[in-house]
């Protein structure tokens, strides 16, 4: 089984209602819930661990995750409310209000790590969940936990725009990329990592400081692996 751990939350898409009137519709959505989702449809034994909130949209999205195969009793349920993010388009482009204060994937903490016994081979990580605290530090502390007994992916997915302590997430993403097996990043995730320079040169030095494999996606041009 591959457990994805991460972010879940509630994309609110604008919409109209029957009347015509300005709407916003609920899609669950999130980048590691999506990768957990999307490898449920392709039949991969998969898990799925976040904080989840037990509200309405909890539910959607715990019913989503069952939808697709999806185990997701590693979750932590709380009575915290779920992370939304609201999409305003203008002239083709999307804009995002989030509110995710004290939210249960938010609050997340090391007190609140599930169990993960041998049937879970892989996990992947990534996503805005390697952003903000606390959850930040209790997916660090899972990743420092299980690294050494079973192969272990990150996706950094970097957004900037997110970054409140540019210092601490580097720290940390510095220290969890070193514990992890297989690291993915695109070509413009590499330049903020390690700045403006050839890409082979950039992954080569992303190797040295601990994956067996990085991946650097390029656009158009596709996927390229580095291997030591």
């Amino acid at each position: 089984m591959i457990l994805c751990a991460g972010e879940a939350l509630i994309d609110m898409l604008p919409r109209k209602s029957a009347a015509g009137e300005q709407a916003f519709a609920p899609y669950p959505g999130g980048a590691v819930f999506n990768t957990a989702i999307a490898l449920g449809r392709l039949e991969a034994p998969v898990g799925f661990f976040s904080g989840i909130s037990t509200d309405l949209f909890g539910d959607i999205l715990i019913r989503s995750l069952g939808g697709a195969g999806v185990d997701s009793s590693f979750a932590h349920r709380s009575d915290r409310p779920t992370t939304l993010a609201f999409v305003t388009l203008k002239d083709g482009h999307a804009s995002y209000a989030f509110y995710d204060e004290n939210t249960a994937g938010r609050m997340l903490s090391e007190s609140d790590l599930p169990r993960v016994n041998d049937e879970v081979e892989a996990m992947f990580f990534g996503g805005i969940s390697l952003v903000v605290e606390p959850c930040a530090a209790a997916y660090e502390a899972l990743i420092k936990r299980e690294a050494s007994h079973r192969v272990v992916m990150i996706d950094p997915n970097i957004r900037p725009g997110f970054i409140k302590d540019e210092e601490s997430y580097r720290a940390r993403l510095g220290r969890m990329i070193g514990k992890a097996d297989i690291v993915k990043v695109s070509d413009e995730d590499l330049t903020w990592l390690l700045g403006e320079g050839d890409i082979d040169a950039l992954a080569r030095q992303l190797l040295i400081t601990g994956p067996s494999l990085v991946c650097v996606t390029e656009g158009a041009k596709g996927v390229r692996g580095f291997t030591s």
